[in-house]
């Protein structure tokens, strides 16, 4: 079983800053792509930025040269580095990751695993 425990949400200002980070941990081989979704209320969840294991990144037009995603890959652990928050920022966001794990020798399964959610609030 793999989970993931996120933890850095909460209220910021417009222009402000903030931090999420989420932490793999359970049995796996390895963790191919990691990320960040959101769902703002009344919308459908959406991408935000995702880091390959080989750190190619990929970030929604709409938080391109604002959010940061990196990764540290010996602790199984990718971060959020929120800046220039603007009220649209306001959602729940969802840490995703797709690790690879194995019940049987030479037999491997994809999933795809997803945080609890933590909410970021941006006030104007």
């Amino acid at each position: 079983q793999v989970e993931l425990v996120e933890s850095g949400g909460g209220l910021a200002q417009s222009g402000g800053s903030l931090r999420l980070s989420c932490a793999a941990s359970g049995t796996f081989f390895k963790i191919n792509d990691m990320g960040w979704y959101r769902q703002a209320p009344g919308k459908q969840r959406e991408l935000v930025a995702t880091e390959t294991a080989g750190g190619e990144t990929n970030y929604a037009d709409s938080v391109k040269g604002r959010f940061t995603i990196s990764r540290d890959s010996a602790k199984n652990t990718v971060y959020l580095q929120m800046n220039s928050l603007k009220p649209e920022d306001t959602a729940v966001y969802y840490c995703s990751a797709d690790p690879v794990v194995s019940d049987a020798p030479m037999r491997f399964t994809h999933l795809r695993v997803w945080g609890q959610g933590t909410l970021v609030t941006v006030s104007s």
